[in-house]
C-alpha cells in the first residue's frame, strides 16, 4: 500500500477484521490504546488458534517526547504448581496439553487494562473523553455472538491437533460443533466467550481477575484440576517496565526485558550492526544474521527466566565493549556448529499508531496452537500453556517454581530511528521471533527496502518451530540458488522448505515519519493486512 499521509493512523494485524476494528477505533476519534484493544480483543475471537484472552501479552509504548513504555503482562506459576507436585503425578516434565498445562496466570487483560489507564492519562492532558470499554470492545463482541468467516488457518490448524485436544475439558463444545472441525469460509460463533467481554464491558477488566468472572474461570479451573486457583487470579497485576535498548548505526531500537527473549533481538540486530555488511539478500548478510543469533541464543539460553531469579542483568549485554567482543566470534566465513533444542510458540504480533504520533508495539500468545486446550465451563476462553516452557530440572534458570514467570519467546519490537521515523515490528513464530525482525529490520531500515517488501522477501529459520524436528538453517525456496550453494559450504546445514511458508512467521510493521506520513503492512504469509484509518 505505501506510504501515506496522517489522517487518524494505521493498525497492522494478521488477520483483516482485527485491523479494521483498530482502524475504526482510530476513525472514531480513539487513540492508539484503544485501537490496540479492539484489535486485540478481536483476534482472540476470530483467530482462536493463535491466541486468546486466557493468555499473556506484551506492550511497548511510544509517545512523542518521552521515554518509551513497557507493559509486562505475563502470568505467574500458580501457588500450588510445583515441581514435587508434577512429579507426584508420575511427570518428569510438565504436560503440554489439558488442566496440567494450564498452570500459570493468563495476564493479557490485566495489560489491556494498565494501557488503557496510561491512555488515560493522555486523555487527561488533552482534555479529551476517552472511548468507553463498549465501543471498544463492540467488534470483538459482534464477531463472537455473530460469528466470523473461519479461516483456512484456523481450519486446518483446528483438524491437525484435535487429536490432542478433542478430550480437553471445554475445547470440544467450544471449537468442535457438531462434534467436527469447521470448514473454512463457515461461520463460527462463539456465544460463551461473548457473554464473557460483555461481562467485561459492564463490570470492567479486573472483574476477570478479581469478580464474578474470575470465580467462574476458578469454578472451571478447579473442576478440570488444573493448579491455578481464584487466589492466583486475585494476586496478579501486570508490571510497568523500563525497555531494553540498543543504539545502532540508523537509530535506537527497544525491547522488552526478560522474562521474554527480546534481550535476544536487540543483540542480533546489534552484533551484525558491528560486521559492516553492505549488501543486502548477500551471503554476508544472511550468514551473518544467522551467526549472530547463535551468539545471542547462546547467552539467552544459559540464563534469560523471570529477572527475579537471574544472577546476570542481560543490559550489560547491551554494553558496546561486550558487543565489540562479542562480534569478533563471528567467523565471516564459515558456520558455527549448532546443537540447540529451541522453544516452539504461536503467537500475534499488531502495531498501531495514532495522529498524535504515539506508537504501539503488542504481543498476544496462549503458547502453542489453542494453548492447552482447556476452556473453563460457560467462559468460551481457552487457557494457556505458556507454563511448558518450566522444566522440572532443579538446576536450569526456567525450573518451576510457584509465582514465578516462565519464559517468553514473545518480544514486541519498536524502533526511533535517525531520519525521525518510529517504527513499531514484530512477528509471531516462537524461536523465529527475533530472526525474523532481523530479517525485516536489516532489510527495511539497513539496507533501504521499502516496508512491504522488506516484509515479503525471502526469511529463513536457524531451529525448529510449529513442530519441525530438524535444527537446520531452513531457506524458503526464493533465495538465489548461488547464496543457498554458498551457504552451504560455509558448513550451514541448509533444508529448503516451500515459499511464504508460515514457518517464517506473520511479521507486521507500522511507522509514524516527523512530516505525518505513516506507513504500515503485513505478512502476506497470514491471513492479515494493515489498514490505514
Amino acid at each position: 500500500m505505501g506510504r501515506q499521509m496522517m489522517k487518524n493512523g494505521v493498525v497492522a494485524a494478521p488477520h483483516g477484521l482485527a485491523a479494521e476494528a483498530g482502524a475504526d477505533i482510530l476513525r472514531a476519534g480513539g487513540n492508539a490504546v484503544e485501537a490496540m484493544v479492539a484489535a486485540a480483543a478481536t483476534i482472540a475471537v476470530v483467530y482462536p488458534h493463535m491466541n486468546s484472552i486466557g493468555g499473556d501479552g506484551f506492550w511497548l509504548i511510544s509517545e512523542p517526547g518521552k521515554a518509551p513504555v513497557g507493559i509486562d503482562a505475563c502470568g505467574p506459576a500458580a501457588s500450588a504448581a510445583t515441581c514435587q507436585s508434577y512429579r507426584e503425578r508420575g511427570h518428569d516434565m510438565i504436560p503440554s496439553r489439558g488442566p496440567l498445562a494450564a498452570l500459570t496466570v493468563p495476564g493479557t487483560v490485566a495489560g489491556w487494562k494498565a494501557a488503557l489507564e496510561l491512555a488515560r492519562r493522555w486523555d487527561n492532558v488533552a482534555g479529551r473523553k476517552g472511548l468507553d470499554l463498549a465501543t471498544i470492545l463492540e467488534r470483538a463482541i459482534t464477531f463472537a455472538r455473530d460469528g466470523y468467516p473461519v479461516t483456512e488457518g484456523q481450519q486446518a490448524l483446528t483438524a491437525d491437533k484435535r487429536g490432542e485436544l478433542e478430550a480437553v475439558p471445554g475445547f470440544a463444545d467450544c471449537f468442535l460443533p457438531s462434534g467436527m472441525t469447521s470448514p473454512a469460509g463457515s461461520i463460527f460463533r462463539q456465544p460463551d466467550l461473548a457473554a464473557t467481554l460483555e461481562q467485561l464491558t459492564k463490570a470492567g477488566l479486573d472483574d476477570f481477575y478479581r469478580g464474578d468472572l474470575a470465580r467462574a474461570l476458578a469454578s472451571g479451573l478447579e473442576a478440570a484440576d488444573s493448579p491455578l486457583r481464584l487466589r492466583d487470579l486475585e494476586a496478579f497485576n501486570p508490571i510497568f517496565v523500563e525497555p531494553l535498548c540498543s543504539a545502532l548505526s540508523v537509530g535506537a531500537v527497544y525491547n522488552m526485558p526478560p522474562p521474554t527473549q527480546g534481550i535476544s533481538s536487540l543483540m542480533i540486530l546489534s552484533l551484525f550492526d558491528r560486521l559492516g555488511v553492505k549488501e543486502a539478500e548477500s551471503f554476508a548478510h544472511v550468514h551473518g544474521l544467522v551467526e549472530a543469533t547463535k551468539q545471542a541464543f547462546l547467552l539467552r539460553n544459559a540464563h534469560v527466566t523471570d529477572p527475579a531469579h537471574m544472577a546476570v542483568d542481560v543490559r550489560q549485554w547491551l554494553e558496546p565493549a561486550f558487543l565489540d567482543a562479542l562480534s569478533g566470534e563471528i567467523d565471516p566465513d564459515r558456520a558455527m556448529p549448532w546443537p540447540h533444542s529451541p522453544s516452539a510458540g504461536d503467537t500475534i504480533w499488531m502495531g498501531a499508531a495514532d495522529k498524535e504520533g504515539r506508537v504501539v508495539s503488542f504481543i498476544q500468545s496462549t503458547y502453542w496452537e489453542f494453548g492447552s486446550g482447556l476452556v473453563p465451563r460457560g467462559t468460551g476462553v481457552v487457557l494457556q500453556n505458556r507454563g511448558t516452557s518450566f522444566v522440572l530440572d532443579s538446576s536450569h534458570p526456567n525450573v518451576l517454581m510457584p509465582g514465578k514467570r516462565p519464559f517468553h519467546t514473545l518480544n514486541p519490537a519498536l524502533a526511533r530511528l535517525s531520519d525521525g521515523r518510529v517504527m513499531a515490528y514484530g512477528t509471531m513464530g516462537g524461536e523465529g521471533q527475533p530472526q525474523t525482525q532481523s530479517a525485516f529490520f536489516s532489510r527495511h531500515a539497513l539496507f533501504g527496502q521499502p516496508l512491504q517488501a522488506a516484509l515479503d522477501a525471502p526469511r529463513w529459520l536457524l531451529g525448529k518451530t510449529w513442530g519441525e524436528e530438524t535444527s537446520s538453517l531452513k531457506l524458503e525456496d526464493r533465495f538465489d540458488p548461488v547464496l543457498v550453494e554458498q551457504l552451504k559450504e560455509a558448513g550451514h546445514e541448509v533444508e529448503l522448505l516451500e515459499p511464504m511458508t508460515s514457518t517464517m512467521g506473520h511479521a507486521g510493521a507500522v511507522s509514524v515519519a516527523p512530516d505525518g506520513g505513516m506507513d504500515g503492512g503485513h505478512d502476506p504469509r497470514s491471513d492479515g493486512k494493515a489498514v490505514f484509518a
